[in-house]
């Protein structure tokens, strides 16, 4: 089973686009949001990573 939560470091490779976009992206509203799951840590919805790679897909047509 996959996971539900990703670190940054798997965001970045599912991604491919570095730490310091995704924190751009956020910041401008185009990327998931990242949830807070403890002291210090933060995780991404790995249905929404997918999803915004799915909607990037369906507009470069």
């Amino acid at each position: 089973m996959e996971p539900i939560f990703l670190r940054i470091n798997d965001v970045i490779k599912l991604t491919s686009i570095s730490r310091s976009s995704i924190y751009r992206m956020i910041s401008e509203g185009d990327f998931p949001v990242q949830i807070s799951v403890g002291n210090r840590q933060v995780r991404w919805s790995r249905q929404e990573v997918l999803d915004w790679c799915e909607e990037k897909l369906a507009t470069a047509k």
